[in-house]
């Protein structure tokens, strides 16, 4: 199997050039009869009822690879929230695509999806496996990577941000924190996987830039898995956020300083810097 994103195959020669990165991530032709996909493959959005509308990645995961999504409308009146997870079964071979993530296409078999929450999706850990200590509280969000397993994964757009307003500087660090609700407008939501040395992979949830720890073992590393989104009761629509691996970007460096120097996002506006930088660096 190749080598992911961030990840150096065992045993392959050093070599100055960066790994390629994976394609953009899009949503799959197949999807749940509610549903409607954008031209451009990265917004999906539930037209209708609380069901139907299950979303595939359109291509497999790469290892590394953190299928992201932005929760970008809520619906009010409906109990449940956003599913997320990995399915070894190809959406083209589906005979139709099931109501519910919950538990019908899991039913069939290779596949793991979760109910989104802070603290119900993981695997216990192992009596001779604690894990890694919780972080302080503010220090995760002040580290520039996020490493999970042997990959380390740029932090930048992992985390949520608010609308720019009068108030995003306060609320840009809720979700730095990740001390809202995970299911809250414009949290961002990922999953990956990472292959294990005895040919299994763990499966990753991360919320607004914390790792949640695995939520499932022994998924097929040599199989092809596919992201699985379910856009499930108050959640309405989800768009899809496209990430760098590898060195940042000299725009991401940018935006990286002049975000350190400024109070909050609206000062950006007063600053001597073209249009397409200023709206860069307030994530417009």
């Amino acid at each position: 199997m190749a080598a992911g994103p961030g990840r150096v195959a065992p045993g392959a020669p050093p070599s100055p050039a960066r790994s390629p990165e994976p394609a953009p991530t899009r949503f799959h032709a197949v999807h749940g009869a509610n549903i409607r996909v954008d031209p451009s493959g990265t917004r999906a959005t539930r037209v209708e009822s609380f069901a139907h509308g299950v979303c595939f990645s359109r291509e497999p995961l790469a290892p590394g690879q953190v299928f992201l999504v932005e929760i970008e409308e809520k619906e009010l009146g409906w109990c449940g929230h956003l599913r997320l997870g990995l399915t070894a079964l190809d959406p083209a071979g589906l005979a139709a695509v099931p109501e519910f993530s919950l538990p019908d296409l899991v039913s069939l078999g290779h596949t793991w999806v979760f109910a989104i929450t802070r603290h119900h999706n993981r695997v216990p850990p192992a009596a001779a496996d604690p894990g890694p200590p919780p972080p302080l509280p503010g220090v995760a969000a002040a580290e520039p990577y996020l490493c999970i397993e042997q990959f380390r994964i740029p932090r930048d757009r992992l985390v949520g941000r608010s609308r720019p307003g009068l108030y995003s500087h306060l609320l840009d660090q809720l979700y730095e924190l990740n001390v809202l609700p995970p299911t809250a407008r414009r949290s961002r939501l990922g999953v990956l996987f990472c292959p294990l040395p005895d040919g299994t992979a763990d499966m990753h949830i991360v919320i607004n830039g914390e790792d949640m720890g695995p939520s499932a073992r022994g998924l097929p590393a040599a199989q092809p898995l596919y992201a699985v989104v379910d856009v499930f009761a108050s959640t309405k629509s989800v768009r899809l956020v496209q990430l760098e691996y590898g060195l940042p970007s000299l725009q991401t460096l940018c935006r990286v300083v002049i975000q350190k120097n400024v109070v909050h996002r609206l000062a950006i506006d007063r600053l001597h810097l073209p249009t397409g930088l200023k709206d860069f660096c307030k994530y417009e």
